[in-house]
């Protein structure tokens, strides 16, 4: 099965991976990819190997946060700050304050978000 992978990277640049690609057809699938990138002007540059390291989400994404998640979800649902509020029982400027980062959540807030956003609670923690 061909898998590509997209994983954001620094200066407007996207670095894509491709994984599963039968060992025969490889070369055709590099040289395909070449010869498209030569069009935009572009080269391609393999990477062989990373360099090892993990990094965690908050490393990768500084920027986000599970308010992110939250805001997606509820959007998802189709949900106003104030109807999620009223469904879990809390105002609706701690719906906001989730979603901007300025108020965490616990995990019995996490269940109640869950089960109103028909989610795992796990997701907000």
């Amino acid at each position: 099965m061909l898998e590509l992978t997209k994983t954001q990277i620094m200066n407007g640049f996207v670095e894509i991976r491709l994984r599963g690609v039968p060992s025969d057809k490889a070369g055709l699938i590099s040289e395909a990819i070449e010869k498209i990138l030569n069009l935009a002007g572009m080269s391609l540059q393999n990477i062989e190997e990373d360099d090892g390291n993990l990094y965690s989400i908050e490393e990768v994404f500084p920027e986000l946060h599970i308010g992110h998640a939250l805001r997606g979800l509820r959007s998802r649902e189709g949900l106003t700050q104030k109807q999620l509020a009223d469904m879990i029982g809390v105002k609706p400027s701690h719906i906001s304050e989730m979603e901007n980062g300025k108020r965490s959540i616990g995990k019995n807030m996490a269940k109640r978000l869950a089960r109103a956003l028909r989610t795992e609670y796990k997701v907000f923690l």
